[in-house]
């Protein structure tokens, strides 16, 4: 049988697909990429935000309408956090949830067996360990994600992950060794370690993040490591020590921020003070040559209020993020937040579009500070007259030839900038 996958959302769903591809495979299965050809369609679904599970409906019904005669399998966090979306969503066959990915074979033999509904869905317990079979390759990358922790035990009043995903869990440095050692066999020259909070990796446990890390520097194939977003109070002193050894390590650190006023912070339970990140990004710029700071921000909080807003306006500028992710804040019932008193959309995408614009200001004049520099480019796309890859430090790169560069690292020289990207020359 023919299976499609569309994968929603973030690095760990991308990683989740790529194991749930591999289970199939080992099962007979073929993995295609164009629905016209599908027996099964398995949708991976996200739930961070209420546009994310517009997005998960909207794409069940639009691949139902292609195929008809397509079984439909729902997984991933919207299913697994909001299981009632099957309610409206009578297309679905099989439903499941990220908890039980590893019996998508199962879930398919049994609903062809018994030719009804599904329901294959499991839910989080704490106490479970970290559940996977692992992945070979990265179907379709250049880089391939490594997924090491799930889970989160935050509980920041806006966010709905914790349901989705349970306790934070980490991986064995066990497995983690034989999928970084199949992963350079397979000719991955860069690896992304990702987790749903990263920083929190080896919880509970005698290892920590860069002890992870360290176990790519044995293998030759493997060039650089990069890491997935991380949390800015987990980044301690004896952390950033660690890393720095870490010699593969790319100097890019994606570290969440989501406001620059303490008492909105303070509402959204993170674990920190603006002060304090400022002097953590500070540290990091200091520590790792070519440093970038990326982030997320979340603007129109419940009762933010225009000075709260104007302050997280100035912290962004004084940081100087190399880049700034910006989104609305959205209701997620079940959460703290979604019970407070709320702030008009028309004011929400107002600040988001404003910050937006300080944020880019910023990055256009980061990558136009890069012309004249000479860095190492891993190329990871490749169209009719160019070829684009990025950095160590995540700038992207754009070099205009006719020769496909793809999958290859080359030192080239910044010659000019756009507000979007880089370009060089050999």
């Amino acid at each position: 049988m023919n299976v499609y996958f569309y994968t929603l959302g973030c690095k760990v769903n991308q990683y989740e697909t790529q194991e749930m591809s591999e289970i199939l495979e080992r099962e007979g299965y073929n993995i295609i990429y164009n629905i016209a050809d599908a027996d099964v369609a398995v949708i991976n679904s996200c739930t961070v935000t209420a546009e994310s599970v517009r997005k998960t409906r909207q794409t069940v019904r639009r691949i139902k309408k292609q195929k008809p005669d397509c079984i439909i399998v729902l997984t991933g966090c919207a299913s697994q956090a909001e299981k009632h979306i099957i309610n409206d969503l009578p297309e679905v066959d099989i439903l499941m949830g990220n908890r039980s990915n590893l019996k998508l074979a199962d879930a398919i033999n049994t609903y062809i067996n018994e030719n009804k509904f599904t329901d294959f869905h499991i839910d989080h317990k704490t106490g479970d360990p970290l559940f996977s079979s692992g992945i070979t390759r990265f179907d379709g990358h250049t880089r391939a994600f490594l997924k090491i922790q799930d889970g989160c035990d935050r509980f920041c009043s806006y966010c709905l992950i914790p349901t989705a995903r349970g306790r934070s869990r980490s991986k064995s440095l066990e497995d983690i060794d034989n999928e970084l050692k199949n992963l350079a066999e397979n000719g991955y020259n860069e690896i992304v370690f990702v987790g749903i909070n990263l920083s929190d990796y080896g919880k509970n446990t005698p290892y920590s993040l860069p002890d992870a890390l360290i176990l790519a520097e044995k293998y030759d194939g493997i060039k650089r490591v990069r890491l997935g977003s991380l949390e800015p109070d987990h980044i301690t002193d004896e952390m950033i020590e660690r890393l720095s050894k870490v010699t593969k390590l790319c100097p890019q650190f994606h570290i969440s921020v989501q406001s620059g006023c303490n008492g909105v912070l303070k509402k959204m339970n993170r674990h920190y003070t603006a002060d304090e990140y400022e002097h953590l990004a500070e540290k990091l710029r200091n520590t790792f040559k070519d440093a970038t700071i990326t982030t997320d921000v979340l603007v129109g909080f419940p009762t933010e209020t225009e000075d709260d807003f104007v302050t997280t306006c100035e912290f962004v500028k004084r940081v100087g993020f190399e880049k700034a992710h910006i989104f609305p804040y959205s209701i997620r019932e079940g959460t703290v937040a979604a019970k407070m008193v709320q702030l008009e959309k028309s004011v929400k995408e107002d600040r988001a579009s404003r910050l937006t614009e300080i944020a880019d200001s910023i990055r256009a004049e980061y990558l136009k500070s890069q012309i004249g520099k000479k860095t190492e480019v891993l190329f990871e796309t490749a169209k009719e007259n160019y070829t684009e890859g990025y950095t160590k430090n995540y700038t992207p790169v754009r070099v205009y030839s006719t020769e496909n560069l793809k999958g290859k690292i080359i030192e080239i020289t910044i010659t000019d900038a756009t507000k979007d990207y880089c370009i060089g020359k050999e």
